[in-house]
């Protein structure tokens, strides 16, 4: 019996060697698919944690970005004031020029020619001196209002209506079209 007891072990090792085999590469084809399955997780995850970091880099480039161009717009603007402000100094320093007096005459008959027939020249008590012969010449009465800075006022007959001419004041009706004509000489 010995024989076939060496048989029979012989087929049972051979079997459980089979059996061992064949669960080892059920092993490692399971090991195989979940180290695959991991790989594949992890790099997705990767990608996935690479795709945020760049959507935060752009986010924070845009915001970054947004408050360079905030503070530009910012720096322009204050910059665009203290060009009006220059200007409407420079326009007051006009009024205690010699050549004032032209500038005036200039401005009230372009009044005068706006209001047709006129009965009064109005404008400030520093300025009268400079426009009484033209407004004797015109048959213009002479009035006076300190609050006429920079300009005439002339009054129509009947003193329904008036026209009024100043330097301050065609600056602001201009300032937007100026303003931008600034910008471009200043920024280009």
């Amino acid at each position: 019996m010995s024989k076939l007891e060496d048989i029979l072990q012989n087929e049972v090792s051979a079997e459980i060697g089979a059996i061992a085999a064949e669960a080892e590469a059920r092993a490692k084809a399971i090991l195989d698919s979940a180290l695959q399955k991991a790989q594949a997780l992890k790099a997705n995850k990767e990608r996935q944690l690479e795709a945020e970091h760049q959507a935060q880099l752009r986010r924070a480039e845009s915001a970054a970005e947004l408050l360079v161009n905030q503070a530009r717009i910012a720096a322009r603007g204050r910059v665009v004031d203290q060009v009006r402000v220059e200007a409407q100094r420079a326009l007051q320093d006009l009024t205690g020029r010699p050549e004032f007096g032209q500038t005036l005459q200039k401005l009230a008959e372009e009044a005068l020619a706006a209001v047709g027939e006129a009965e009064a020249l109005v404008l400030h008590p520093n300025h009268a001196g400079l426009l009484a012969e033209w407004a004797k010449s015109k048959g213009l009465e002479l009035r006076t209002d300190p609050a006429i800075r920079d300009g005439v006022r002339l009054v129509a007959k009947g003193g329904r209506s008036f026209v009024q001419n100043a330097l301050s004041e065609r600056l602001e009706r201009a300032w937007d079209a100026l303003s931008a004509k600034a910008a471009r000489a200043i920024w280009g």
